[in-house]
């Protein structure tokens, strides 16, 4: 029997702001990776994140690929009224749909709703399995149920705080 093949998706943006909402702790990328394919041939790893160009940004980009992340950036947009655009929406759900033929299994890191139809677009025209790995609190409920599994983000998953965010 052949190894099941798995493609991970990462939506950096909403993994960073939840954890830190929820746990003031940072999200641990190597920890997840090791999860997410432990027993599993890795086939894909995307990391979407906006691109602001800034050393520190840089430096974080750089450890995830070092980490064996394929990184897809797109640029800050702030608007003349304040807001600001950045999402990558669109791009996950391409490359998602694109990696149907890669894998068996395509983990999405991402609390977003608006992914709950993808998921299952996914399960019910493709026949591939769904895994989500997001913070519960703030995880659409209808992305939750769309998976096939969902795996709540916890301690294991997070980086120990480091004495400046312990102050």
């Amino acid at each position: 029997m052949s190894m099941e093949k798995v493609a991970l998706f990462v939506d950096v943006q909403n993994i960073y702001y939840t954890c830190r909402h929820t746990f003031a702790q940072q999200f641990d990328y190597s920890a997840f990776l090791a999860q997410a394919s432990a027993n599993r041939h890795l086939v894909v790893a995307y990391a979407y994140a906006i691109d602001r160009d800034d050393a520190k940004q840089r430096q974080f980009q750089h450890k995830l690929q070092e980490l064996g992340f394929t990184l897809r950036l797109k640029p800050f947009i702030q608007r003349t009224d304040g807001s600001a655009k950045g999402d990558w929406d669109v791009g996950i759900t391409i490359d998602m749909l694109e990696s149907v033929a890669l894998a068996d299994t395509l983990v999405l890191l991402s609390g977003d709703g608006d992914f709950a139809i993808l998921a299952q677009h996914l399960r019910q025209h493709y026949a591939k399995r769904v895994e989500v790995y997001g913070v519960a609190a703030l995880s659409a409920k209808a992305l939750m149920e769309a998976a096939d599994k969902f795996i709540a983000i916890e301690q294991s998953l997070l980086l120990a705080p480091t004495k400046r965010q312990r102050n």
